[in-house]
Order: C-alpha cells, then structure tokens, then sequence
C-alpha cells in the first residue's frame, strides 16, 4: 500500500531533480512530462506548490499555469528537450515507465519515489 500521493511524488522527484529550482527552458519538457501522469488541475498544484517553496519574485497565477499547459498541448517540446529533463528525473527516481494518467498500474508506480 503507497503511503505518498501521486502529488507529492511528482513534488519530490522535482525537488530532487531541481534542487535549484526549475530553470525556464526546462519547464515547457517538465509540463510535457507531467501531462502523461497528472490530469491539469494535480499539475497546477504541483506548479503552485515549487513556486512557493522557490520563493520566485513575482508569484505564479493558476491563469499563468493553465496557459502554459495549453502552449506545451499545442506546441509541444522537442523529444531532445524532453529526454533532457526527463534524464534528469529519472536520475532521481522518476519512474520513467510509468507514461500514462489513465492506468491505476502506473499511478502506483509512481506513488513511491526512490
């Protein structure tokens, strides 16, 4: 039985995969990543919880999330920027088999991070 959240693991592979923070040419990929494993409203949390731990300047708005989620839809990153970031996750523990939101087998997969 998992005892951590889907949420709180995509939250802690994150945290470990960037220590620093998610730098801007890495958040369209990281998006792209997260859309095959949390449906749009788990990754507006995810979002809205790194932004506050990160202590950016200006706060992030669910307006601003919700449109970035729509510009990786409709203009997704390349494959290269996505292995990219999704190399650096997996570094951590991603569980990279794990690609899709709809499967209750994946969802436990990915509820327990390394």
């Amino acid at each position: 039985m998992a005892t951590t959240s889907l949420f709180e693991s995509a939250v802690n592979w994150i945290r470990k995969g960037y220590p620093e923070g998610v730098p801007p040419t890495d958040f369209p990929p990281l998006l792209a990543l997260l859309t095959k494993v949390l449906d749009d409203d788990q990754i507006m949390h995810v979002c809205m919880e790194l932004a506050a731990e990160q202590g950016i300047g200006t706060p992030l708005t669910e307006e601003q999330i919700a449109g970035a989620i729509t510009k990786v839809s409709d203009q997704p990153p390349t494959e290269y920027e996505v292995n990219q970031v999704a190399s650096r996750l997996a570094a951590v523990g991603w569980p990279l088999a794990a690609e899709t939101k709809s499967s209750e087998h994946d969802a436990e997969d990915l509820s327990s991070p390394s």
